[in-house]
């Protein structure tokens, strides 16, 4: 199986066009089973889309309206493989978009779910966050895969650990299968005593660790937005299992040398095998 996850920096890119054609060339190359992607944005003011534009779609939330130019949907439509799809609005991004998370599946969604994993509900206020997760078959085995987008861990309103451990209890439930939760955690891997360490003491497998083959895994390399005065590699961007995986390889991708750049994050595949 194979995953990728993506902050897309969705609608903020120069020539955004041209990069999310480069994406799904990316995606149609590898055929990744699981597609996880943050800061999905679609445009506040734009029309919805049609109920058969949403064939393949599975709604959370009744409520949630998705628009034209909602970036998972305009990716989707480059894709040479059918893939189903779900997509959660968080908060107001940029001031003109509705931020969200998205997951894409090769395989149908049997369930979903999205929940607020902040505090806040303030849906004017960046620090508002929350999760989705879908359950499909994967490999011939059922599990949860779970998209999320965090808080710093000093954040003076809406801290990491705390967001963490609203987390675990929305998880809590969903925990006796297989179980992979994956996106952007703003925590740097190699700063000891905070969020990183945080979710590995409470038994988070990563699966860049346990990986035969691996790079350096890092996935911000320059000043991006939430990390301004940033001038060395990070690895923030994480895909972990609620048990032991041995993962065959953690590659990070859309970095110029593995795929395009198409965000100011770079992406990181994983390719496990689900029996393992």
């Amino acid at each position: 199986m194979k995953i990728l996850t993506l902050n897309a920096h969705a609608w903020a890119e120069e020539d955004q066009l041209n990069k999310i054609s480069q994406l799904a060339d990316f995606i149609n190359t590898h055929q990744f089973d699981i597609i996880s992607m943050q800061e999905v944005n679609q445009s506040i003011q734009e029309e919805a889309l049609t109920t058969a534009e949403l064939e393949h779609y599975f709604a959370t939330d009744s409520d949630t309206v998705v628009k034209k130019d909602n970036y998972a949907y305009v990716l989707l439509t480059q894709l040479s493989e059918k893939y189903y799809w779900t997509w959660v609005p968080t908060h107001v991004g940029f001031r003109r978009y509705d931020e969200g998370l998205a997951i894409l599946s090769r395989t149908p969604i049997t369930q979903a779910f999205g929940e607020y994993v902040s505090h806040m509900r303030d849906y004017n206020n960046y620090r508002t966050r929350k999760i989705v997760g879908i359950q499909t078959v994967a490999d011939g085995e059922e599990a949860w895969f779970v998209n999320g987008h965090y808080n710093w861990w000093d954040d003076e309103q809406e801290p990491f650990k705390g967001q963490w451990d609203l987390t675990e209890n929305k998880l809590a439930p969903y925990m006796k299968e297989p179980l992979y939760m994956m996106g952007d955690f703003n925590n740097v891997a190699e700063i000891r005593g905070q969020g990183y360490d945080y979710m590995m003491s409470h038994g988070w497998h990563d699966l860049y660790t346990t990986a035969a083959q691996k790079d350096d895994g890092a996935t911000v390399v320059k000043a991006i937005a939430g990390w301004a005065n940033n001038s060395q590699p990070l690895r923030i961007d994480y895909i972990f299992s609620n048990r032991p995986v041995q993962a065959k390889s953690s590659t990070v991708v859309l970095n110029g040398k593995n795929g395009p750049v198409v965000s100011d994050h770079y992406g990181v595949a994983v390719e496990i095998e689900m029996n393992t």
